[in-house]
């Protein structure tokens, strides 16, 4: 357990610029970094896509493995790449949730060994808010701001005031857009993951299909829904596949990416417009979408926003990012965590 001696170095890490070791195990990345500040020193993320992709999705099971099996090779990697030892960590941030909660497990208990072994602060990391923080990395972005967070498993809007005040002011109401993009590739009978292959696939199209229209425009609560959206999609592909006529699948993918992406940047300039925000920030695995990326830079340039977003390498689960988190949260005292910190599937 923790003790007093503990808590004070913890402490004394606020204003500091602490070394700091994230662990991310939430899905099906392996991922362990180490930060110094806003800098990365080293990043490792070891995949499990092939391992997934002949089930057409992830395992939780498999994934959780995996993670067992490779975990302490990634942070022996990353400990090596940034020329560091376990002696000369600060504090280890580790993702506690959201995720499948055996993968959860893993990270979380090696993540306690660590701190328990060394005596050093364990600082409990909200997921979401890691994708969010990956945009701090290597950059002087500072608070407030809106932040749109579009992934396989959450949509949601937040208004970020400070580096550790986060409120959710929008969001979908049913499937997240990553949901509905995967759903799609494997109607399309895409490789696993869906989400690239749509986009690939987009480029080539034409958004010439009208599936499914949101006749109101944006939500007066900021909420999203892609429910209908995947419905439509999906009856219009069985409709062709009964007729026995062609599916033309960039066309398909190219009109359900202009939808889904249209009424989310959509309602993500309206949430800043009411919030009175001039920074617009996009996380999550969904921001690697470059529809989403151009489309959110154009309209925002045209509505006199500053837009910010990760390099590709920060937009999926990675340990930078969840070292980000815990270094904003260890140097204002947030978010410390003792030996009964446990993984939870949803926050």
């Amino acid at each position: 357990m923790y003790n007093d001696l503990t808590k004070d170095k913890f402490l004394r890490l606020k204003g500091a610029d602490p070394l700091v070791l994230g662990i991310e195990s939430s899905c099906d990345e392996t991922a362990v970094a180490v930060l110094r500040g806003r800098t990365v020193l080293s990043n490792i993320i070891a995949s499990q896509i092939m391992t997934h992709r002949k089930y057409g999705g992830v395992v939780p099971e498999v994934a959780s493995r995996e993670h067992t099996s490779i975990i302490i090779d990634c942070i022996d990697r990353a400990l090596g790449e940034a020329n560091v030892t376990l002696d000369d960590i600060d504090c280890v941030g580790v993702t506690y949730g959201a995720g499948l909660i055996g993968a959860l497990l893993v990270g979380v208990s090696v993540a306690k060994a660590i701190c328990l072994a060394k005596d050093i602060p364990l600082v409990k990391v909200n997921h979401i808010e890691g994708h969010i923080c990956a945009n701090y990395i290597g950059t002087e972005l500072t608070p407030p701001f809106i932040s749109l967070v579009a992934s396989g498993g959450h949509t949601s809007l937040f208004s970020v005031r400070g580096y550790n005040d986060y409120t959710v002011i929008g969001g979908t109401k049913d499937d997240a857009i990553g949901e509905a993009f995967d759903k799609v590739a494997r109607l399309l009978g895409l490789p696993y993951p869906g989400g690239p292959e749509v986009d690939k696939l987009a480029k080539t199209g034409k958004p010439c299909i009208k599936f499914y229209k949101h006749a109101k425009g944006v939500s007066p609560d900021l909420s999203l829904s892609y429910s209908g959206l995947k419905t439509a999609v999906v009856n219009y592909i069985h409709t062709l596949k009964q007729r026995g006529e062609p599916i033309n699948e960039a066309d398909v993918c190219a009109s359900f990416t202009a939808e889904a992406v249209d009424l989310l940047v959509d309602t993500t300039l309206a949430a800043a417009r009411r919030y009175g925000q001039k920074t617009i920030v996009l996380a999550g695995g969904v921001a690697a979408n470059s529809y989403l990326r151009d489309k959110l830079a154009l309209e925002g340039k045209r509505g006199g926003f500053d837009v910010v977003y990760p390099p590709l390498s920060l937009c999926t689960d990675n340990g930078a990012m969840i070292a980000m988190r815990a270094y904003l949260s260890a140097v204002e005292g947030f978010d410390y965590a003792d030996m009964t910190l446990n993984a939870r599937s949803n926050i």
